[in-house]
């Protein structure tokens, strides 16, 4: 199955609590360069391609149109067709029939934080999405995104957490968001974002134990995670920071495309006790991923 560790783009699910308020509206200016346009019922398919130090996964995403409880539209997401390390993979039968709701219609949020226990398999692969859909919905909403060079900087506005309490005892980040629009392409009728997602001057994140709190890079210290390793605890703390560009198509504000390198600098240590005390030495780590999402023709 796919690697799901980090799970560091969890920190999106909260952010799209905070989105609903006025605050992320667009002011009363002259309009953002981006709008998605929907038509109930039709369909989309991605294909999304994953490395996570040295695994690799592949995995087809199609969504279709409905309209909403609340009236706004909605994409439908299901997925299908696994490919963990090169050989292809059944889905458990609750993946295989989760499906995911998002939106970048005005009002609200751009979705629900998912029940992720229906998501075995594939909890990287649905949290990968929600993070292009959230920082696409703040392209459009948070400001007027008009001319190359535009930029937002939106500030971390909660702490995310992709804690279990059963293995990951504590997994949390915080970033801030640094969003610009890069490219028109106004023959292709394309756009290009780029998103900057970077630790805040103050990561409001729970460090457990104080030798978690001296930087392990130049900034704060913005990513932790402790790790229930059969009898012991494998605790890790550092810097995370995670650049997303998406390619959007201006007819309707489809993504054409979207990527994501995700690296984290880190400290790691073997734990004998809940209260990360009685620990080994420190090593020195650093876990990457990269994410690329394309539609299909």
């Amino acid at each position: 199955m796919i690697s799901e560790a980090p799970m560091t783009v969890a920190c999106i699910v909260v952010l799209t609590l905070s989105l609903a308020g006025p605050s992320v509206q667009s002011p009363a200016q002259s309009p953002s360069l981006l709008s998605r346009r929907y038509e109930d019922g039709a369909r989309l398919a991605y294909r999304m391609n994953g490395e996570n130090d040295g695994s690799t996964y592949a995995i087809r995403l199609h969504s279709v149109v409905k309209k909403g409880t609340d009236g706004r539209f909605v994409e439908e997401y299901a997925w299908s067709d696994l490919v963990s390390d090169g050989q292809r993979r059944p889905l458990p039968a609750t993946a295989e029939s989760f499906r995911a709701t998002v939106t970048l219609a005005e009002g609200g949020a751009p979705f629900v934080p998912p029940d992720l226990s229906k998501t075995p398999g594939i909890v990287g692969p649905v949290l990968d999405l929600m993070t292009f859909y959230a920082d696409l919905f703040l392209a459009i909403h948070a400001g007027a995104l008009r001319e190359v060079g535009d930029r937002l900087l939106f500030p971390a506005p909660a702490v995310g957490s992709w804690a279990d309490g059963t293995r990951v005892l504590v997994g949390e980040d915080a970033v801030d968001f640094d969003i610009t629009l890069t490219g028109i392409d106004r023959p292709a009728g394309t756009a290009t974002l780029t998103v900057k997602h970077i630790p805040p001057k103050e990561a409001k994140i729970r460090l457990p134990a104080d030798w978690m709190r001296a930087p392990v890079t130049g900034t704060p210290n913005n990513w932790v995670q402790v790790v229930r390793s059969g009898e012991a605890y494998v605790a890790s703390v550092g810097q995370e920071t995670f650049d997303v560009v998406l390619q959007i198509r201006l007819a309707d504000g489809v993504m054409l495309s979207a990527s994501m390198a995700n690296p984290v600098i880190k400290i790691e240590r073997q734990c004998r006790d809940a209260e990360l005390h009685q620990c080994d030495e420190a090593r020195p780590g650093r876990t990457f991923r990269r994410i690329e999402m394309v539609l299909e023709p």
